[in-house]
């Protein structure tokens, strides 16, 4: 991999500087980046409160099933209908990265990289198409629920790969 991947609202990033990430349970500075099968997670605006999942060589029918639904998709994200306005409004940028630069983070899946020195990007970054065009071109199923909690409970009790950003923003339980 020559390059890793940051995702942003912002067009105009000129150089990456670490810091601490308020999500993060590592209190270095840090720069983030994502390697590609991983950057769907990040084709949403910022804040917005998502849920993923993905079926592993491990997964079994029935959990397919109750996670995915019927139909070829192998991959479904999931999001609160108080996010679909700003999810279909929202310009969101990708800039490329050194890979050189990046380490993996231990103990995660092979996804999450960072730095702990200023990277400047490639070059300028690229608009993503919009949102939810780009998740049906990528033929990811996008659900659209009051409520991430239910869903997410079972989500994670099941064989099925996943992962949640901004959690925290999702309504209450």
């Amino acid at each position: 991999m020559d390059v890793v991947f940051h995702y942003s609202e912002d067009p105009a990033i000129g150089e990456f500087v670490p810091r601490v990430a308020p999500t993060s349970t590592d209190p270095r500075p840090l720069v983030w980046a994502v390697g590609g099968p991983r950057s769907p997670d990040y084709w949403f605006p910022r804040d917005c409160p998502r849920a993923m999942a993905w079926v592993l060589d491990s997964t079994t029918d029935d959990d397919r099933r109750f996670v995915l639904g019927p139909g070829a998709h192998r991959r479904v994200h999931a999001v609160e209908y108080r996010w679909l306005e700003r999810i279909e409004a929202c310009q969101v940028y990708r800039y490329q990265l050194p890979a050189a630069a990046f380490r993996l983070v231990e103990g995660a899946e092979p996804h999450a990289y960072v730095c702990e020195q200023t990277v400047a990007p490639l070059g300028p970054p690229d608009p993503l198409p919009p949102l939810l065009r780009l998740h049906e071109r990528a033929r990811i199923q996008l659900r659209v629920m009051d409520n991430l909690w239910p869903w997410w409970d079972g989500v994670i009790g099941s064989t099925l790969g996943y992962s949640a950003i901004r959690l925290g923003n999702a309504d209450s339980r």
